[in-house]
């Protein structure tokens, strides 16, 4: 009887080393996607963050003055009232986390009051930051939010937002979203 002699075997078959891939492709796409919304997580709180800031420096630098005429962006950044997160890379205009630009200005005639806007909101981020509490009562001196080209006030009882109304403005226009708060 003859015996043959086996060599021994060593390392992986391809079939182990396709399953191992497998294994890694679908760990990789679960990673990244668990990755992109704690992104559009962290994006969302820093601008809940910078526009709470915003409006409590503007306040306090203005709360000596009889009005906001002087609350413009580029004396925003000029008295350093903007944090640096929101300062561009020429530090001459401020943008928010989604790369869109914020802008500040007085508003009506008498400059009784103030609007910040926060532009190049994605869907999502629209929704969060609209639904934030900015205000719960007129008291609080939010006059108005306005989402894209809908308007929301204490005088003709739409604030506070329902959560409809937001998904319907923010939806209406997708990408590329516009938040305006107006206090005085």
């Amino acid at each position: 009887m003859k015996k043959f002699n086996r060599a021994q075997e060593s390392g992986r078959s391809m079939i182990e080393m396709l399953g191992v891939l497998a294994i890694v492709g679908v760990l990789s796409v679960g990673g990244i996607s668990g990755y992109s919304k704690a992104m559009g997580k962290y994006k969302i709180n820093q601008c809940l963050d910078q526009i709470a800031n915003l409006i409590i420096n503007i306040r306090s630098t203005f709360a000596n003055q009889t009005d906001f005429s002087g609350a413009t962006t580029a004396n925003i950044i000029a008295l350093g009232i903007a944090t640096n997160d929101m300062l561009n890379a020429q530090g001459n205009a401020l943008v928010n986390p989604f790369n869109g630009a914020i802008n500040v200005k007085a508003t009506d005639g008498g400059a009784a009051s103030f609007e910040i806007t926060y532009a190049g909101l994605d869907t999502s981020a629209c929704q969060n930051i609209a639904l934030a509490d900015w205000g719960a009562a007129a008291s609080s001196g939010l006059v108005s939010i306005k989402i894209n080209n809908t308007t929301y006030q204490w005088a003709d009882g739409t604030l506070p937002i329902t959560i409809n109304a937001v998904a319907a403005a923010c939806n209406a226009v997708g990408n590329g979203n516009s938040i305006t708060w107006t206090y005085r």
